[in-house]
């Protein structure tokens, strides 16, 4: 769920829906939201990474929240032995190589948002959802 409330998935093509609902099924997939679990509401204010921040649209500086759900997240990797991530592309959580640039202007820039970054500092491959097919063959 997006911070809007919104569908995250919603531009995914019906092959790769039927796929993270195939692994949802099969037990391979441990849902969590980095924010949520960091304290944040859903809905809330869209935010963005602006240099080691995190600042709402308005201003609100949320880092502390994104950084604890970061942070938990990694602790349930460790607690499961898990070893890989599947994380919304573009996220200032979960970005693995696009976020938006900081300015809300929808512009992407490479870069990594709070949780990915976390994750694969700590050895855990993160794939987004345009990095399916890349997953699925390391879980074969």
């Amino acid at each position: 769920m997006r911070y809007d409330g919104g569908d995250c998935f919603h531009h995914l093509s019906g092959e790769a829906k039927q796929q993270i609902l195939a692994w949802q099924k099969q037990g391979l997939l441990m849902e969590l939201c980095p924010e949520v679990v960091g304290g944040l509401n859903v809905p809330r204010l869209a935010a963005e990474i602006q240099g080691e921040m995190v600042k709402t649209q308005s201003g609100e500086d949320v880092t502390q929240a994104f950084e604890r759900g970061a942070q938990q997240a990694l602790d349930i990797c460790k607690k499961y032995d898990i070893s890989f991530a599947l994380l919304k592309q573009g996220s200032p959580s979960c970005g693995n190589t696009l976020i938006n640039d900081g300015t809300f202007t929808k512009t992407k820039i490479q870069g990594q948002g709070k949780t990915a970054a976390l994750l694969i500092q700590h050895g855990i491959q993160v794939f987004n959802e345009t990095e399916l097919g890349s997953l699925k063959r390391k879980l074969i």
